[in-house]
């Protein structure tokens, strides 16, 4: 299964790349377009002003670009926060999607986003500061609202980016759950 991964504003670093190793390792093809262009950032503000400064339309535009050669084949679409929020927005807008894995981060919803039937998993932490409890009601009643068949999945204790080891919110026990879950939720789109 094709997989098109999207990087957090930290940019394409160690622990996406160690992501997509391991979805490889579980049988699938994954693409990690690089949006910041070889850029990494060292904190959040940081790749936050780094994000602003690119511009949401052209990020956006790189990752249609990216996925363009692989969309018609279906692919799930997946991302780390704000990476997370791009292969939303690509997910919701791609007839051909076959799923969306979001791991610490989602987007807002048009009222008129379509997501029929599509498969959804969100890994999240709890609390979490850019995921309030609130967002993330609104969130997925807007979402399933379009259609979409979404399962939810929260960390009590884990920071922000809990998955990604090189980074102060790292969480172990929580990061082997999320990928032993989201793995399962990968197998059943084959």
């Amino acid at each position: 299964m094709d997989i098109m991964l999207f990087h957090s504003t930290f940019g394409l670093r160690p622990a996406v790349h160690a992501a997509a190793d391991r979805l490889r390792a579980a049988g699938h093809e994954v693409h990690t377009p690089d949006l910041f262009d070889g850029r990494t950032c060292e904190s959040v503000e940081e790749g936050m002003e780094l994000r602003d400064g690119l511009g949401r339309e052209e990020l956006l535009r790189r990752a249609v670009l990216a996925a363009a050669p692989y969309s018609e084949r279906g692919l799930v679409y997946a991302g780390f926060s704000f990476g997370a929020s791009v292969a939303q927005t690509l997910a919701l807008g791609d007839a051909e999607a076959r799923g969306l894995l979001l791991i610490h981060g989602t987007s807002d919803i048009a009222d008129s986003a379509s997501a029929d039937g599509l498969p959804v998993q969100l890994h999240v932490a709890e609390p979490d500061p850019f995921e309030t409890d609130d967002w993330l009601s609104a969130w997925y009643l807007r979402m399933s609202r379009a259609g979409a068949d979404v399962e939810v999945y929260r960390y009590p204790g884990a920071g922000h980016l809990y998955t990604d080891p090189d980074l102060p919110d790292y969480d172990a026990e929580a990061a082997e759950s999320t990928w032993r879950t989201a793995l399962g939720f990968l197998d059943s789109l084959r």
